[in-house]
């Protein structure tokens, strides 16, 4: 994801709920307790997240990452199944974002599977401004502090999370030159996801919109 984030405020966020849960009538994998907490995903590793239905994980895209990309997700997992799920699809949603960058496609089908709507175009722009540079990514990037909070009187919720992108470089395509750059405030982000069960399948969460705030002191600590 491109330093410079897309961000909405808090009010238009909140709004754009409103709207969305009025317009869908009001509703919007391993399953073990540790595969959320701490888990990571590298080359050859699939989607950790996971419905009740064999069928369901089987139509999950590949968000399979480069060996040298590692996303770290330090959530504890919740005991409500839906926000377990919706937890989940969040990072899923991450993950296929990253994935459309390592594969150089804006059309990659991972994060169109996971998204829709607001958080759809943030993702393709994204991937498109990482293509157009010639740049993709590399190193270790975290998600912490996970809260889940429920969005009006439907099933929607909304997810937010600090990021820790401290160790997350660029990488060029053509010469495999990396972009270090040192700690600051910039490294920590706050991600705020508004997801809901997918129209296609309940048993997926989709991201419908997004906000990210930059420098954010409180995910430094």
């Amino acid at each position: 994801m491109a330093r410079s984030a897309l961000t909405m405020t808090a009010a238009a966020f909140a709004a754009t709920a409103a709207l969305l849960l009025t317009a869908c009538g009001g509703d919007g994998d391993d399953t073990s307790s540790d595969d959320i907490k701490g888990a990571e995903t590298g080359t050859n590793s699939a989607s950790p997240s996971a419905s009740a239905s064999g069928a369901a994980d089987a139509d999950r895209p590949d968000v399979s990452l480069p060996a040298d990309l590692k996303l770290v997700f330090d959530f504890e997992r919740p005991t409500d199944a839906d926000a377990a799920a919706a937890l989940e699809d969040a990072a899923n949603y991450i993950r296929a974002l990253d994935h459309g960058i390592a594969q150089q496609d804006p059309n990659d089908p991972a994060y169109q599977f996971y998204s829709t709507g607001g958080a759809e175009k943030y993702a393709k722009s994204q991937i498109e401004a990482w293509v157009k540079d010639g740049w993709t990514v590399t190193g270790d990037d975290r998600y912490f502090d996970a809260s889940i909070d429920p969005v009006g009187e439907g099933k929607s919720l909304l997810v937010t999370f600090c990021r820790n992108q401290a160790k997350f470089y660029s990488k060029k395509v053509k010469t495999g030159k990396v972009n270090y750059t040192e700690e600051n405030l910039d490294s920590y982000q706050r991600f705020s996801l508004l997801m809901s069960p997918s129209e296609a399948s309940a048993a997926v969460w989709q991201a419908r919109q997004i906000e990210v705030q930059g420098r954010v002191k409180e995910c430094k600590g």
